[in-house]
């Protein structure tokens, strides 16, 4: 004769609410990985073409930057804005 368990086992409450607090950790912490996730995507296509405008004549000797300081400050506040969430 075989033991036919059905496909479950019989566990008490404090089980049940360990394995549900386990659970709910688990999901906090995928939806708060995404997040990061999506940040830092967010910074490398910040950031990518800044380094690709700045590598792009390497044989000049000067970069012509007009209005330098009002879209570095742009920048600077978009970055803290990404990383800030």
């Amino acid at each position: 004769m075989t033991d036919f368990d059905f496909g479950f086992t019989i566990i008490n409450e404090d089980e049940l609410e360990a394995v549900q607090h386990i659970k709910a950790e688990a999901d906090a912490i995928n939806v708060a990985s995404f997040d990061v996730s999506e940040r830092l995507d967010k910074l490398y296509n910040a950031i990518q073409p800044l380094l690709n405008n700045l590598a792009k004549n390497p044989s000049k000797d000067y970069i012509f930057w007009p209005n330098r300081l009002d879209k570095l400050e742009e920048f600077s506040d978009m970055i803290n804005k990404i990383y800030k969430g």
